[in-house]
């Protein structure tokens, strides 16, 4: 089952929607369910809903899964340049993005932590610790994960960051990464694919300058005890299509 609602984002003093997937057993019983936070909500379930044409295939992926759980995909605003702002945790400078982005990231993920998770505890049947709590998304979203799961670790043990979009603030995230702090039993899933890794190698596909950024995070985030799986995918492009290939394997080491 899918739900769509409307909640107040109170960072920007406006409504955002989310998508809401409960799975079949829910309606049946009263079990406790763990949950998983994802960005970019609209891109996850329905194809007829995703940006660009075509989702991650989340609920079919979910329908036949050997756990039951919930998912919270949050939906980004879609006007000029909303979505970046609230999807980067850091100020970031480059002509990709048009000068100097001052993100709102931190702003989001604390609205996340302080109202979003409360009400979803208090509305649905959820396991509220830590321990059954994670976090997910792709590109900025990705970043977002990998921020909250590093940040705000007392709320999230587990992260999919997917293709994230760490390139402009290396610097902002390993010095997070060193000075926050991380509970030994996080996990993290890392990836990027060939087709969309800045500067690649011609015979390597782990030395292109995408996999050399992903592995050093990966590095810092060893050197806190943290666990960690870096996946390479191999014709992988920036892509819905190709981030649903990922599903089950980061869904396996996140929750396994």
């Amino acid at each position: 089952m899918i739900i769509k609602r409307e909640v107040h984002f109170t960072p920007a003093n406006q409504t955002r929607r989310l998508h809401i997937y409960l799975p079949e057993s829910y309606s049946s019983g009263h079990e406790l369910y763990p949950v998983m936070y994802f960005f970019d909500g609209h891109n996850l379930f329905e194809d007829e809903e995703a940006t660009f044409g075509k989702s991650w295939g989340l609920k079919e992926y979910l329908d036949n899964w050997r756990k039951d759980m919930i998912i919270v995909g949050i939906e980004c605003g879609h006007e000029g340049n909303e979505r970046l702002v609230e999807y980067c945790p850091y100020t970031i400078q480059g002509r990709f993005w048009g000068g100097t982005l001052n993100g709102s990231g931190h702003k989001t993920l604390q609205w996340m932590v302080s109202e979003l998770k409360p009400r979803i505890d208090t509305e649905y049947r959820t396991w509220p610790h830590r321990e059954a709590t994670g976090i997910g998304g792709s590109s900025m979203g990705g970043l977002m994960a990998l921020c909250g799961a590093v940040c705000y670790n007392d709320w999230f043990s587990k992260a999919a960051c997917v293709s994230s979009a760490i390139f402009p603030c290396m610097a902002a995230i390993r010095r997070d990464i060193r000075k926050s702090n991380i509970q030994e039993d996080t996990r993290i899933y890392l990836s990027f694919g060939t087709e969309e890794a800045f500067h690649p190698h011609p015979t390597d596909p782990m030395q292109s300058r995408t996999a050399l950024q992903n592995l050093t995070v990966q590095e810092d985030l060893r050197k806190r005890h943290v666990m960690t799986d870096l996946c390479c995918q191999i014709g992988g492009h920036h892509s819905e299509a190709s981030w649903e290939k990922q599903i089950p394997r980061f869904m396996e080491f996140l929750w396994f």
